[in-house]
Parts: structure tokens; sequence; C-alpha cells
């Protein structure tokens, strides 16, 4: 015969059990998605100090640079204005802060196709196409970043060619 307070005992583990199992759902599943978010957060900021770097490349800041950095985050990430002028900002201060390219370019490594590297690549260049004065210190950036994103010597010229041809047009 089980007493009632037998009874309690073990009703109450079973609703332990349950709400632990529940727990563990929501924990696997709500925090994928989150830990998802916070990768695609990282590779979009990124992306987006890579392309800042080569606006701040020739020492100045010209409005034309800064505007086709906006329109290639708006773009590539599919953002609002507003969301992507935020991105900028965190981008530029990421940028200041690091020592070197790595911590981005392994991120696109990781995360894009060879496709997407060119691209990149394409947006790297119609930044420094963006004043209508390429820089030699842009032409460097651009090159040791498509070497560090492993992007083939022929999609790197592609890639520069048609960003000029926009530019020219």
């Amino acid at each position: 015969m089980t007493t009632l307070g037998g009874l309690a005992t073990r009703v109450k583990a079973g609703a332990n059990v349950m709400l632990n199992t529940i727990l563990e759902f929501f924990q696997n599943h709500m925090g994928a998605a989150a830990a998802q978010a916070d990768d695609r957060h990282a590779i979009q900021v990124a992306t987006a100090a890579l392309l800042v770097e080569m606006v701040r490349m020739d020492g100045e800041i010209q409005k034309a640079e800064r505007e086709t950095v906006l329109r290639a985050v708006w773009t590539k990430f599919n953002l609002s204005a507003d969301e992507a002028a935020a991105l900028v900002r965190i981008a530029e201060e990421e940028a200041l802060q690091a020592t070197d390219y790595y911590q981005f370019t392994s991120l696109i490594n990781e995360h894009f196709s060879p496709e997407q590297k060119e691209r990149l690549i394409e947006h790297l260049w119609q930044i420094a196409y963006a004043d209508a004065d390429l820089h030699v210190y842009e032409e460097h950036l651009a090159r040791k970043l498509a070497n560090l994103l492993h992007v083939p010597h022929d999609a790197f010229i592609a890639a520069k060619l048609r960003a000029r041809d926009g530019a020219s047009s």
C-alpha cells in the first residue's frame, strides 16, 4: 500500500524529470539558435570590418567610400539602412581594436563559399574605386586579403575588373 507521502514524492520526482526534459529541450534548441545568431552577427562584423579597413587604407575617408560600405553590408546581409549603419559602427570599433586581419578572415574562411569570398573581394575593390583614385595601399590590402581568404588570382582579377568597370560607368 502506498502512503500519501510516498505518492507525493513519486509525483514530485516525475515532475522534476519532466521539467528537466523540457528545460534540456529548450536549452538544446534555443541555445543552438542563439549560438547561430551570434555566429551570423560575428561574420557580419568581420566582413564589415574588412570593408571599413579599405575605407581607411588611403588615409582619407571619402563620403563615396562610406556609402559604398553601407550599400555593401546592406545588400550582402539584407539589412535595413539603420541596421547597416549600426553594423558599420561596430565594425569600425572592431577594426580599430584589431591587431591583425586573421580574426576576421578566419571567420570568413570558415563560413563563406569561394563565390562569397570573391564577392567580398569585389566589394573591397568597389570601395577602393569609389573615390576615383586607386591608392597603392588599397591595392595592397585587396591583394593581402585575397591571399588570406584563399581567393585564386584569376577570381581576384575578375573581381577587380568588375568593380573597375562598374565604377567607370
